[in-house]
């Protein structure tokens, strides 16, 4: 039996890192399977003007988003734009809209959705490979996203709302802390302002949460153990004195 134990203990120690730090690719539970309309890949919009009009908006007006809208948005967030045979499975699927240390991607990427033209109310999970979304709960839970953001009243008002979190193993097994403390924050970083970018492209508005209960908000999401959220951001259309 001793040896029996040093020899698993050799075996541990030997073993490469991807095979005892955990999956690249999460599992959940999924009710269905949506796939999102094709991203659109040229708009009227340049990227000075976005840019120089970006505000964080905290109020929306009662009209929905549309489904083709919130495509859009993931897509920006960290949709697939280059693929190719061979790639390592950390890549999960190809090189994305958003950089990330290593190509490492350590974010998962969530829509609370309560007022979508084409989507039944409920939390999704974006896939980028094959740019869909997995619907894990039915039913608009924005009062309780809006709880698990200590009540901050847009987090309920807002149509839908973009969550992020990460798996920061994807990253510590190649970059130890740093990879913790420095790189995830800034691929969250990059992620993000895509959105806020997109957002200004088709109209809409957005401000980014950081204050939430991070229990609560895992457990509503229904993250997995590896999972730590990171951010929120409420989506929608621009009230009358936000318009040009």
């Amino acid at each position: 039996m001793r040896y029996i134990t040093i020899l698993l203990l050799a075996i541990c120690i030997l073993m490469p890192s991807t095979a005892w730090s955990g999956k690249y690719k999460l599992e959940h539970n999924a009710i269905a399977t949506i796939e999102l309309p094709k991203p659109v890949l040229s708009s009227d919009f340049s990227i000075e003007k976005v840019l120089s009009e970006r505000r964080s908006v905290r109020s929306y007006t009662d009209e929905p988003v549309t489904l083709k809208e919130v495509s859009q948005l993931l897509w920006s967030a960290y949709g697939i734009t280059y693929t190719r045979e061979g790639l390592p499975d950390f890549i999960r699927g190809g090189f994305k809209t958003a950089p990330s240390a290593g190509a490492r991607y350590p974010l998962e990427i969530y829509l609370v959705a309560g007022n979508v033209k084409g989507l039944l109310p409920g939390i999704y999970w974006y896939v980028p490979e094959g740019h869909v979304i997995h619907r894990l709960t039915d039913g608009d839970v924005r009062s309780d996203l809006m709880a698990a953001c200590l009540s901050q009243k847009f987090a309920g008002d807002a149509p839908v709302s973009i969550v992020w979190s990460a798996v920061y193993e994807r990253c510590t097994e190649k970059y130890g802390e740093r990879g913790r403390e420095r790189y995830v924050c800034m691929d969250l970083g990059h992620s993000a302002q895509n959105v806020y970018l997109q957002c200004g492209s088709l109209g809409l508005g957005t401000c980014a949460i950081g204050a939430f209960s991070d229990d609560a908000l895992k457990k509503l999401i229904g993250m997995t153990e590896e999972e730590v959220p990171l951010y929120v951001m409420p989506v929608g259309r621009l009230p009358r004195e936000h318009k040009k």
